[in-house]
């Protein structure tokens, strides 16, 4: 079965300009981007196959593309028109709101609303929400990040991402952190039920009875946990934590810890501790990088389902509660199953600080 040529692509100069624009502004419809990369690069005397594997795509979609260009030039890019009512807002109106939303904000506040856009370009807030969410845009979020500066960061996520994917025979890997400050808060008033229509409702004022500190060291094989709760979380009670660990592991069994940068846990007495009992092996995440230490996850768990709606009179009543929760966790566990690689991380990372950079410039 012979295979034809692929179409060649002439492309004049104002047709070069529009497509380069359209791939590289960030303003543009992720789908036309790709489509003009495509007759970009046909214009550079690619095959399709090659197209496909530079772009990573499938080769159907680099020929549908590059026959619908030759045929329609650039009118060819964009999607059929669907049935139903005619469109009544315009390609330039669309990428008004867009360029507006990504590269300005209103005079009187820090990102825009629906109202405010829709009246700064002349449309309706129902437009300007519809083309918000087919671009994926959402101005009311914000959400925080930090990139480690750890001189070690790739070989400390080499090593902590290995033993998830690969944990070592004859030995047990534990997540390890505490969970510090917990606070016994009781509400100045009794916490009323929910009713239908009406959702639980307790007072925003509270009184505090006192702390607790909980060491948490999480299997990852079982999901079970070993929990130690503490009124302080100095060095002294981390000590404490590892003895206990050391007692609830079968003597035969190495232990390998997952553990943060937290200055107690690198104390001239813990490190004299450790070298007494070298069936402990440490092994340190990044600095900033608490996402990558699978008891944060669990801690999360805990926060959510039991202390965020929970009165304590007091730190007794703390304890209580957080050792039964942990029990009965204990009867079901639930281990975090990891899956990404090291490489896929650190490629993530990369793609998102080019992103970053572009955006910048």
């Amino acid at each position: 079965m012979s295979i034809s040529a692929p179409v060649p692509i002439d492309l004049s100069k104002g047709e070069r300009a529009q497509l380069e624009s359209w791939a590289r502004r960030r303003t543009s419809a992720q789908a036309l981007a790709l489509r003009s990369r495509v007759v970009l690069l046909a214009a550079e005397g690619l095959n399709n196959t090659e197209i496909a594997q530079r772009l990573g795509v499938h080769r159907p979609m680099v020929r549908k593309w590059r026959g619908r260009f030759a045929a329609h030039r650039l009118d060819g890019l964009t999607d059929d028109p669907r049935p139903g009512q005619p469109r009544t807002i315009t390609d330039e109106q669309v990428e008004e709101v867009i360029i507006k939303t990504l590269e300005t904000t209103p005079k009187d506040a820090t990102h825009w609303s629906t109202r405010a856009m829709a009246k700064e370009v002349g449309l309706n807030a129902t437009a300007v929400h519809r083309i918000w969410k087919a671009f994926g845009l959402q101005p009311h979020r914000q959400e925080t990040w930090k990139l480690s500066r750890d001189p070690q960061f790739v070989q400390k996520v080499r090593d902590v991402v290995g033993l998830y994917l690969n944990p070592p025979e004859r030995a047990v890997v534990l997540c390890v952190d505490e969970k510090s400050q917990i606070q016994a808060l009781d509400r100045t008033a009794p916490i009323l039920p929910m009713l239908p229509g009406t959702p639980q409702r307790a007072t925003h004022d509270y009184r505090r009875s006192g702390t607790s500190s909980l060491y948490a060291a999480l299997d990852i094989t079982t999901g079970k946990v070993i929990g130690s709760l503490h009124s302080r979380h100095r060095a002294i009670e981390f000590k404490r934590f590892l003895q206990t660990l050391d007692r609830e592991v079968p003597a035969q069994l190495d232990i390998h810890l997952v553990l943060d940068n937290s200055s107690t846990h690198k104390t001239p007495a813990i490190k004299t501790w450790l070298a007494a009992h070298p069936r402990f092996v440490v092994h340190f995440t990044p600095t900033s990088s608490s996402w990558l230490n699978l008891v944060e996850r669990w801690f999360a768990e805990l926060t959510n389902k039991k202390l965020r709606r929970s009165a304590h009179t007091s730190v007794r009543a703390l304890n209580t509660d957080i050792r039964a929760w942990i029990q009965t966790w204990n009867e079901n566990p639930r281990p975090y199953v990891w899956t990404k690689t090291t490489d896929q991380i650190l490629e993530s990372i990369t793609t998102y600080c080019n992103r970053i950079n572009e955006t910048a410039h």
